[in-house]
């Protein structure tokens, strides 16, 4: 007997968006979630959403809220060895913006949505501890409260939302491909820094990059990604060694002269994963299907995006009793087309790579035109394509780009502090 059409795990941004997308489709979902807290949030994380989630925020109604909880609206100003690129108007057709969130403020208010969501019941404090599989298909969920009582779900669709770690996905043994970092990462949040008009910086070097991204309450996340060689320093002293790497970028930011707002946090062995996004009966969204390098501060938005690709492909036909693992397969070969491009991209740069003259090519001609700029932007936020991003077309224009801005003022000037950045 099935109990709910869609069973999800995983209470956070993925679970919560999926949910409530479902549950307005006229579908019924059981959501659960381990930790019991309705306040619990994630701790690591940039706190960035990208603009290519924007569209799903405002679907969702959550945009408003987020600007409600003093949510930043992200313009962000790029430093090359080319100099600043700032971030101007947006390439046509595509999002206008993301926001700046800390998960503390995020995470509260899409679970309190979603608990408050007709069709949706939701099971705080219940852990996931097995899959029912009948006829090669995942037909049902083993849940288990605090106290020990486990429960039988069955849904028609069944839906991982768990994390990078995701016990769906080993249940269902989907095993995850998985590169190497090179890098690790350090952030922190202060109070007091130079929010720079409110705009995001990052500093972007070949054996690393650096960023301040403004967030609410006057409260600025500062962060460094930089190869392994000086892991050792950072760990023996992180909050000096994070303002030290700040402190002697181009125009850097004073961490000494602010508040510091917490710990200082950090990834120092955060390989990229990736999983087969279904099998039968089961999907998987969020970090459970695509975990990257957490510097491009994507998984927000990957997060938003794959609840509402797998909602657009699956709700019309779990309505009307169709082919569900049809559906599954267009889900996957959405995800697959839209999010593999970005995913083989910054796993190759965290490999520990210099750039390539592709890269480099890109990056100059948008330090010397407006259009190139938005169209570098509109990459950085994963509203474009990598394969649009790189069409030769585009190679061209920027190859015009540099050569006239070469013949005009001759090579641009290089700054050696970003590259030791």
């Amino acid at each position: 007997m099935v109990t709910h059409d869609v069973i999800i795990v995983g209470g956070s941004v993925a679970g919560c968006a999926a949910a409530m997308l479902f549950a307005r489709a006229g579908l019924t979902v059981a959501l659960v979630e381990r930790n019991p807290d309705p306040d619990a949030y994630k701790r690591l994380c940039t706190h960035y959403i990208q603009a290519s989630a924007l569209p799903v925020l405002e679907r969702l109604g959550l945009a408003r809220a987020i600007e409600a909880s003093g949510g930043v609206r992200n313009r962000l100003d790029l430093h090359t060895r080319w100099g600043w690129i700032r971030e101007g108007e947006v390439l046509a057709g595509h999002p206008a913006h993301g926001y700046n969130l800390r998960r503390v403020r995020l995470d509260p208010l899409i679970r309190a949505q979603a608990a408050a969501t007709p069709g949706i019941e939701w099971l705080p404090g219940h852990s996931a501890t097995g899959l029912g599989i009948e006829a090669g298909r995942v037909a049902a969920l083993t849940i288990r409260d605090a106290r020990g009582t486990e429960r039988i779900l069955r849904g028609r669709l069944h839906v991982g939302a768990d994390g990078r770690a995701s016990a769906l996905a080993r249940f269902a043994g989907l095993k995850p491909r998985e590169t190497p970092n090179a890098r690790f990462f350090y952030y922190a949040a202060y109070r007091g820094l130079d929010p720079n008009g409110g705009r995001s910086r990052m500093w972007m070097g070949e054996e690393g990059i650096c960023y301040t991204f403004p967030n609410e309450d006057g409260i600025t996340v500062a962060a460094a990604t930089l190869p392994r060689a000086q892991l050792p320093a950072f760990k023996a002293e992180p909050e000096a060694a994070l303002a030290r790497t700040l402190a002697a970028l181009p125009e850097g930011p004073n961490l000494a002269a602010a508040e510091r707002i917490g710990p200082v946090m950090g990834f120092v062995d955060m390989p990229n994963l990736r999983r087969p996004a279904t099998r039968p009966g089961l999907a998987l969204i969020g970090d459970a299907a695509l975990s990257v390098d957490p510097v491009w501060g994507t998984g927000c938005a990957f997060a938003l995006q794959s609840a509402a690709w797998l909602s657009d492909a699956t709700a019309e036909t779990i309505l009307s009793h169709g082919p569900i693992d049809r559906a599954l397969k267009t889900y996957a070969r959405h995800h697959r087309r839209a999010l593999a491009g970005h995913a083989w991209h910054i796993a190759s740069y965290a490999s520990g790579r210099r750039w390539w003259w592709l890269e480099r090519l890109m990056l100059e001609a948008a330090a010397h035109d407006p259009a190139q700029a938005r169209r570098l932007f509109a990459y950085a936020a994963r509203s474009l394509g990598l394969v649009e991003f790189m069409a030769p077309t585009a190679l061209a224009r920027a190859a015009a780009t540099v050569l006239r801005a070469r013949l005009a003022g001759g090579r641009p000037r290089l700054d050696p502090r970003v590259e030791a950045a």
